[in-house]
């Protein structure tokens, strides 16, 4: 078994392979410029209209920029969801591990698999493995607008934003009969989000991460999640289809730059806000996504409106 990914789905999928031009490197001011420049375009073209006070910023130390090929994908990362997984990326990015990482496991319909030096899903970084973070403890600290419910084991559970993250959670009410006064909640694999690679063993997460092209439940509460596509979202599509490991002539995309926010100059940061979950904008952007007999769309088919300030 190839370390870092063991799901059976993978085995029915057709894979195209299309060359690419492996060897262009542009400039990180190259990169940055066409960045900005790009996220204002998509910004004038999709902002969704709410009023200033409904938008909120993101922290540059919890916001991470891969460049690739085709535009920016900027991911908001959760450290409250998952703060050992998000502090073994931060680290990853500032060491430059990640720049000129091939996604070297690429399934249409499904997600990008990145992150390992060696290119063929067997490699990891020489940082230790992380324990598994596939759920959290949720308190009135992290407010949830809920939109609707999954079945589960024990009965429906109730699923909603937090952040822009989405999430399936207990009822707040239920924290006044925990020794912690919190829930049990966790993240969903829906279109955007970003998650850990692992083996068998659920504590083997190191250096290996997918981004989803879209939504698979079966793999909630298995692999851990730390962060959510908020700008970008139509690069994870353009991604070359294909699997370096049984395709040894598929020339793969790279990420040619990952960068914590924080860590970039000012003047170069893609300053993208996120439309409040919590806000009464988000309450009427929810009512614009009805479908015809008012119920709503499945969490996973609502995107959050981002836009540039």
């Amino acid at each position: 078994m190839i370390k870092r990914f063991a799901l059976t789905l993978l085995t029915t999928v057709a894979f195209s392979t299309s060359a690419c031009a492996a060897d262009e490197q542009p400039t990180t001011d190259l990169l940055a410029t066409s960045a900005v420049e790009t996220a204002k375009t998509i910004a004038a073209k999709s902002s969704y209209n709410a009023p200033d006070v409904a938008w909120r910023d993101l922290d540059p130390e919890n916001t991470l920029y891969i460049d690739l090929e085709y535009g920016r994908v900027i991911l908001e990362l959760y450290p409250e969801v998952a703060p050992r997984h998000v502090a073994q990326i931060k680290t990853l990015a500032r060491q430059g591990f990640y720049d000129f990482i091939t996604f070297h496991r690429v399934i249409e319909g499904f997600m990008n698999q990145t992150g390992d030096p060696k290119g063929d899903g067997t490699g990891d970084s020489d940082l230790p493995d992380i324990e598994a973070e596939f759920s959290f403890r949720r308190g009135d600290d992290m407010p949830v607008t809920l939109v609707g419910a999954r079945p589960s084991g024990k009965g429906d559970i109730g699923v909603g934003f937090y952040k822009a993250l989405p999430i399936a959670t207990q009822p707040t009410s239920q924290g006044i009969l925990t020794k912690d006064g919190k829930v049990a909640a966790f993240a969903l694999h829906c279109k955007g989000i970003t998650s850990m690679a692992r083996a068998s063993d659920p504590n083997s997460g190191n250096s290996q991460f997918f981004l989803m092209r879209d939504t698979s439940e079966h793999l909630d509460t298995k692999y851990s999640i730390w962060g959510n596509t908020v700008f970008g979202h139509e690069n994870l599509t353009k991604i070359k289809v294909g699997v370096k490991s049984d395709d040894p002539k598929f020339v793969p995309d790279v990420m040619k730059k990952v960068q914590v926010a924080a860590d970039v100059a000012a003047g170069e940061r893609v300053n993208v806000q996120v439309l409040k979950t919590d806000s009464p904008a988000f309450k009427n952007y929810l009512k614009t996504q009805k479908k015809a007999d008012g119920s709503y769309p499945d969490i996973c088919d609502i995107q959050i409106p981002s836009r540039v300030k």
